[in-house]
C-alpha cells in the first residue's frame, strides 16, 4: 500500500471533507482516503491505495468535490 499527503485550500467544514473524501474513494486502487479540514488554511488530505494517484486526479477530484484547489 502506498500512502500520498496532498495540501488543498478552500475546505471549510465536515462536508467538504466528506465531498473530497467520497470523489477521492472512487478513483480506481484507492483504499483509504483522510481529510483534515483546516478552514481558512492548507486542509491535508491523505490517500492510501494500490497505487500512486496523480496530482491530476486528485485536482480533478478536488474541483468536482466543490471547487477546491491544490496547494
Amino acid at each position: 500500500m502506498e500512502s500520498q499527503v496532498f495540501h488543498a485550500t478552500g475546505l471549510t467544514c465536515g462536508h467538504c471533507g466528506n465531498a473530497v473524501i467520497d470523489e477521492l474513494s472512487a478513483l480506481d486502487g484507492v483504499h483509504e482516503v483522510g481529510v483534515d479540514v483546516h478552514a481558512g488554511g492548507e486542509s491535508v488530505i491523505t490517500v492510501t491505495g494500490d497505487r500512486a494517484v496523480t496530482t491530476e486526479e486528485v485536482a480533478a477530484a478536488l474541483e468536482e468535490a466543490g471547487g477546491y484547489a491544490l496547494r
